[in-house]
């Protein structure tokens, strides 16, 4: 008699809570769509690409240094050949040690400016989930929580258009 007035008062309160309300994100199509992270992309694009211009542009002058070096060394005693080519190879080793620390800071600033991003749109997601009543609001795209979905419930367009319309202002 217990058992089932108990199974009776549990179903009561399930019946009067109200169903989930969930949808999905689309995190891939997103961010590909995001104009604040293809800015991004494309500001540290053109970073990596001037940094490649320099690195060449470093790298063949020491190559003809090297090579002016090479035709100066054989008129050159054996000894102070040596001390000059340690030289050459201590500034081959600096410039080359300048260079992976700039390629670094480019890589780590990129890597910060889209942690942010990502804050960002997590914390927009949040924010639209809780004004339109959401219970749920899960990511879906490659490595997301979401197997199948509706379309209906697919609220990655709502998502984007918030987001690109803040970004514009």
């Amino acid at each position: 008699m217990k058992k089932l007035i108990l199974t009776f008062a549990v179903l009561g309160i399930m019946s009067c809570q109200q169903p989930a309300k969930i949808a999905y994100v689309d995190n891939v199509e997103l961010l590909d769509k995001y104009q604040e992270k293809i800015d991004i992309e494309t500001k540290f694009n053109a970073r990596v690409e001037a940094m490649g211009k320099k690195k060449d542009s470093i790298s063949q002058a020491f190559q003809l240094e090297a090579q002016a070096f090479q035709a100066k060394a054989q008129s050159m005693s054996q000894k102070k050949a040596q001390e000059e080519y340690g030289l050459i190879q201590q500034k081959g080793q600096f410039i080359g040690q300048q260079i992976q620390q700039e390629e670094q800071e480019i890589q780590q600033a990129g890597r910060t400016e889209m942690d942010s991003l990502v804050s960002k749109v997590k914390k927009e997601i949040k924010a639209y989930g809780k004004a339109q009543g959401y219970t749920y609001i899960l990511g879906g795209g490659e490595g997301g929580a979401v197997l199948y979905g509706t379309d209906a419930d697919n609220i990655t367009d709502e998502i984007l258009k918030i987001l690109n319309d803040k970004y514009k202002n």
